[in-house]
């Protein structure tokens, strides 16, 4: 009997004994307390899936049989599947440039010939009221010589002026400012000229294009004048491809492909710092490929003193002339240089034959007379002349539009 209860005796302890252990044990493994309400929330990577007493309990999820399950289609199957590429999703490509409509080139001057007519009505005021003294005294003709010459008229085409005016002048007699408009108005036309051929040669005359080949000498706006006019081409119908034969200047050929761009017009272009040369030719040779009506060479701006320049120029159009003669050379020029556009003007008519010129700037100089002397010293007419930043301001010499801006009103 005591045997029993002895073993009972142990048994109620050994089993309170593992109790303790077992509560002891759940006790260490209570969660931490619970983190104040300031402190930050911090995101922790996910936990390892749980065994035993700590497994989660399955949560009822509906469930689908095999009968429900359906079966891609053959056309479905075969389709490849659609991967996005991030990369790709995040450039989007770059919109292509709008194509604009410039302005039809015909009466550009006119349209701006009151921006003209700001600049250099000094010239004809000045002229008008001297010529409308009472007494035209040799002081007076003396101070019609200082205005001309003064407006880069230049001195021979002065004194020829003159001459013809004191002639005029003593014939009429009695003078009204009417007859004093007219007489002067008809005497500068003769000095600027009415009869030079004054269009920008823009056909070959054979199966190829047109090649027009722009020089002058750095900061005169040259890479401008260059994508102005082949807005006037494509205004007045023709297709252009552009050569981008400036390569010492870095932003030269972007310039001129985004004038380009903006008027349909293909830019041709090379490495900075390649061969002008045969850049040019690449143009013209892209040009007879794809039946273009003209090609535009725009080549580095060069300094008239620099020998090497100027001979590297020679070589650009030699290149070009292998696919045929060149149809035009526009030397530009800026207005607001005067007499010093003159000297530019011989060096450049030595190494290339000078067809025509572009005066730039023309509205920001009271120095009109320059077209007479440009035009006197090369003995080409002025074809184009700039009056404005705007992409439109580039407009065909008018004779008659520049005099009457000359004259004012």
């Amino acid at each position: 009997m005591e045997f029993v209860i002895l073993a009972v005796v142990i048994a109620l302890v050994a089993v309170g004994a593992i109790s303790g252990l077992v509560i002891s044990s759940r006790k260490k493994k209570q969660l931490p307390p619970a983190a104040p309400p300031s402190a930050p929330t911090i995101t922790a990577p996910p936990a390892e899936p749980h065994v035993g007493d700590e497994a989660e309990t399955p949560r009822e999820e509906p469930r689908r049989t095999i009968e429900e399950v359906g079966l891609p289609s053959a056309e479905e199957a075969d389709s490849p599947v659609a991967v996005e590429d991030p990369v790709a999703a995040e450039a989007e490509a770059p919109a292509a440039p709008e194509i604009e409509t410039p302005e039809p080139a015909a009466g550009r001057l006119v349209r701006l010939r009151a921006r003209l007519a700001r600049s250099q009505n000094s010239l004809g005021k000045g002229l008008l009221t001297l010529l409308s003294r009472e007494h035209l005294d040799e002081d007076t003709w003396e101070e019609i010589e200082e205005t001309l010459l003064t407006a880069d008229v230049g001195v021979a085409p002065t004194q020829e002026l003159v001459e013809r005016l004191r002639e005029r002048v003593k014939v009429l007699g009695t003078r009204t400012p009417d007859e004093l408009r007219t007489l002067l108005r008809e005497e500068l036309l003769t000095l600027v000229g009415t009869d030079l051929d004054r269009a920008v040669k823009t056909e070959s005359g054979l199966d190829t294009p047109g090649v027009v080949m722009v020089v002058g000498v750095n900061g005169t706006g040259k890479t401008t004048t260059t994508g102005k006019l082949a807005r006037v081409l494509v205004a007045d119908g023709r297709s252009v491809v552009l050569g981008a034969a400036d390569t010492f200047r870095a932003a030269a050929a972007d310039q001129l492909q985004t004038w380009g761009e903006r008027v349909g017009a293909r830019t041709v272009r090379g490495p900075e710092g390649g061969d002008p040369a045969s850049i040019a030719f690449d143009a013209v040779k892209e040009g007879i490929a794809e039946g273009a009506d003209v090609v535009l060479i725009d080549t580095a701006g060069r300094l008239h003193t620099k020998t090497g320049l100027m001979d590297e120029l020679g070589k650009v159009k030699r290149v070009v002339e292998k696919h045929g003669p060149l149809d035009e050379i526009l030397l530009v020029l800026d207005a607001t240089t005067g007499q010093n556009g003159l000297v530019q003007a011989r060096v450049f008519a030595e190494v290339v034959d000078i067809t025509g010129i572009v005066l730039t700037k023309l509205d920001g100089t009271a120095k009109g007379g320059i077209v007479v002397a440009v035009q006197r010293e090369l003995g080409v007419p002025v074809k184009l002349v700039g009056l404005g930043e705007g992409p439109d301001d580039l407009a065909p010499f008018e004779p008659e539009a520049f005099v009457d801006a000359l004259i004012g009103d």
